[in-house]
């Protein structure tokens, strides 16, 4: 089929392209950031000041530990392997024995932990903190399975919560009002019974135990009453810890090399309380 020339539009010819002008701009634009200074850190010789809230690593505080096993219920990828026993203690003013769990092992693996912090936020007892190391690479990867003493020793380098802004409302705080014992003795008092005289109420600013059996209140004032004083009941004993001294010496010694170096206080702070937690374990090890 014949096309009439005359109907056929022809593109218009393109006009040379200048290369010159484009490798102008381009060499404009590396030559202004060539002369600008540098930003970079000299890592390692120079540390980075991370924030306080920066998802390092999870530390443990061992101490507030309660074995609930929240953390690895909770954990989507189930890198929190914990193992614990009960242990019965007599109690200190006869009755039954009371059960108490004892952690035996709380480890991490960081090759599978994905840092959601899901485990610090469902910790009811504040065991659980983020800190901001970031040195824990390992040359195995069945090595960054980390124990609770490693993680123990984290918790030395978590920061404080900064502080409230300018202008942000404070919360007010819970407080908890003991309840109206002068209004139940004497609605008790004004009612018949046949049972045993109401015990006077204690003053309004005496501590009331909250979840105490009434007989529990009712002993001292009746023994008071009787003329005899009641005998002391001794205290618990404490659980005991395996804690050791800060190793002074190597506290002060590191936090000087670390504020010669320009590091923040607080950061400063933070890894010298944790090389001297280690250095205090390691003289307590070696001499045992």
């Amino acid at each position: 089929m014949a096309v009439d020339e005359r109907g056929v539009r022809k593109a218009p010819e393109a006009e040379p392209k200048s290369t010159g002008l484009g490798l102008m701009k381009g060499l404009g634009v590396t030559l202004k950031h060539a002369l600008r200074p540098s930003i970079t850190q000299q890592y390692p010789q120079e540390k980075p000041d991370l924030p306080p809230r920066t998802r390092g690593v999870i530390a443990l505080k061992e101490a507030n530990c309660t074995v609930c096993y929240k953390c690895s219920r909770e954990c989507p990828d189930w890198c929190i392997y914990i193992d614990a026993h009960k242990e019965t203690h007599e109690p200190a003013s006869g009755g039954k024995g009371r059960s108490m769990k004892v952690l035996d092992r709380f480890a991490i693996d960081y090759a599978l932990c994905m840092y959601c912090g899901i485990c610090v936020e469902v910790c009811p007892f504040d065991a659980l903190f983020w800190s901001p190391e970031f040195e824990y690479a390992e040359y195995d990867i069945v090595e960054l399975t980390h124990e609770k003493e490693k993680l123990e020793e984290w918790t030395y380098t978590v920061l404080p919560p900064p502080f409230i802004e300018d202008g942000a409302e404070v919360p007010a705080e819970v407080t908890t009002e003991a309840p109206d014992t002068a209004g139940l003795a004497a609605a008790y008092a004004a009612a018949p019974s046949a049972g045993p005289a109401p015990v006077a109420a204690p003053p309004a600013g005496a501590p009331v135990a909250v979840g105490a059996p009434a007989g529990a209140a009712a002993a001292p004032a009746e023994a008071a009453a009787a003329g005899s004083a009641a005998p002391p009941v001794p205290a618990p004993a404490p659980v005991e810890h395996a804690d050791v001294a800060l190793d002074q010496e190597t506290f002060e010694r590191v936090l000087a090399e670390l504020l010669e170096q320009g590091i923040d206080r607080r950061v400063a702070e933070g890894r010298a309380r944790r090389a001297a937690m280690v250095a205090a374990r390691t003289k307590a090890e070696g001499g045992s």
